[in-house]
């Protein structure tokens, strides 16, 4: 596994690579230390990254590789990948299209064990009513990206 530290309007964030692609993102520097400069591979990710937070990149396509999650986490992650740039989900809908309405709770346990957050955008899942709640890189990460992405596709529907 290679890990690369880049910086990020939301702070540092620690990404890792292996053979097939992204496992791993990170809040922070994640352990072990991530290595200052990770090669070429990462190039495509931190580029990606960067255009998404300059507000020039609405959906990733690097590779992502997950080897670890229950099927239910697994289906629940697909699923976040679904919600469109700038759209939201509350807990129970993301449960409802798993079809389970009364699964919320474990939606919410799913998002916290993605493995790659802001990639699979769980920022994008919020409580019942819209309210910000939940998120493993704290709620004003999450307001962060809910925001861009508002802005974003505001000014897109509008230029």
């Amino acid at each position: 596994m290679l890990w690369a530290l880049l910086d990020s309007p939301i702070g540092e964030l620690s990404v890792a690579l292996d053979d097939l692609g992204v496992c791993g993102v990170r809040f922070g520097r994640a352990e072990p230390v991530p290595e200052p400069a990770a090669g070429e591979r990462l190039s495509s990710v931190a580029e990606e990254l960067r255009r998404y937070f300059a507000g020039e990149l609405t959906r990733f396509t690097v590779p992502l590789s997950v080897h670890r999650g229950s099927a239910f986490e697994r289906a629940v992650w697909t699923e976040l990948s679904r919600i469109p740039y700038g759209e939201m989900r509350t807990y129970g809908e993301i449960a409802a299209a798993l079809g389970d309405a009364g699964a919320a709770r474990a939606v919410g346990t799913a998002c916290n064990r993605n493995p790659i957050p802001v990639i699979v955008p769980c920022h994008r899942v919020v409580g019942a009513g819209g309210k910000l709640v939940g998120f493993g890189g704290g709620l004003s990460r999450k307001r962060y990206l809910l925001e861009l992405e508002a802005r974003v596709d505001f000014a897109r529907a509008w230029s």
